[in-house]
């Protein structure tokens, strides 16, 4: 088994560092958030003072951070220059394509191995160890991450170079909001017909209408398996964070001089969500706001 950091122990990095653990790895954890730490211990982790310590002495590294300048800021100033020579560093944050090649050219140049590999599935996935993880980096490197990401995932997937990873998961997620919103808006214009929305989910979750939104997180209370919905919309993957995404798809469409309406409009739509104090309710709770609960 291997010595393995981890940095960043959010809703997200938590669970996956406690899946570490119960495959018999000794994960060296660290986070700013001292009730995180502590969690990460409760679940069998080793708390240590800093990412520098997380990464000495380590086979692997995990990262788990908020956005691309953290990123940045954790590989130049804790792990090229504490980890070994041979360390593979896993960065499984969602950030911007340039960032994860301007790391992983950083530590290719001190001798490391490197591979971006952000994650689908959520908050429940990342507890039950079955998220999809979208990796890029050499066939190497890929060969080296494949079983720790494992450990933490039921799908592993080799999306192609530095980079691929990040691209494959800012599609991805572009395709769920603007997908999110279509749903969201079904639903509406369907109880406004005259629909009840658990017979509108029962013809559509079996006709041409299906999709992951609406049949594994309907945005509808007491409709389809249980969801953040049922909740009052807290947990989940929260629309600051698809906001995030989205914007990233919308950066990447422009570098690459790709047309995207679909996704430039979800973003707007959860720009405006936001805006009035949706950011920390789920990205479903966006029918709240095509449905006349929450104004404008």
């Amino acid at each position: 088994m291997a010595i393995i950091g981890f940095i960043g122990l959010g809703n997200m990095g938590g669970g996956m560092a406690a899946n570490l653990v119960k495959a018999g790895h000794e994960v060296r954890a660290f986070d700013l958030s001292p009730p995180a730490l502590a969690a990460a211990v409760a679940a069998g982790c080793q708390a240590v003072a800093g990412a520098a310590e997380a990464a000495a002495g380590a086979d692997a590294v995990v990262t788990m951070l908020p956005a691309g300048k953290h990123v940045r800021q954790i590989y130049e100033t804790a792990l090229v220059g504490s980890a070994k020579a041979g360390t593979l560093l896993i960065d499984c944050s969602t950030i911007d394509i340039a960032s994860a090649r301007a790391v992983a050219a950083m530590a290719q140049a001190a001798g490391l191995e490197v591979v971006d590999a952000p994650v689908s599935g959520g908050i429940a996935a990342a507890q039950a160890g079955t998220l999809t993880f979208m990796v890029g980096g050499s066939a190497d490197a890929f060969a080296l991450s494949e079983p720790i990401l494992a450990a933490m995932g039921r799908a592993v997937i080799h999306a192609g170079p530095t980079g691929a990873g990040q691209a494959a998961k800012i599609c991805n997620n572009m395709l769920l909001g603007a997908t999110m919103i279509a749903t969201c808006e079904a639903f509406v214009l369907a109880q406004k017909l005259g629909l009840d929305p658990q017979t509108f989910y029962d013809i559509s979750s079996k006709a041409s209408g299906q999709s992951w939104s609406m049949t594994s997180y309907c945005p509808v209370a007491g409709v389809g398996p249980e969801t953040p919905a049922d909740r009052n919309f807290q947990g989940g993957f929260a629309t600051a964070l698809m906001l995030k995404d989205l914007k990233l798809a919308v950066e990447a469409a422009q570098g690459a001089d790709a047309s995207i309406p679909m996704a430039a409009n979800a973003a707007a739509l959860y720009q405006a969500f936001a805006g009035l104090a949706g950011g920390a309710l789920d990205f479903s709770a966006i029918i709240t706001l095509l449905d006349g609960r929450l104004t404008r």
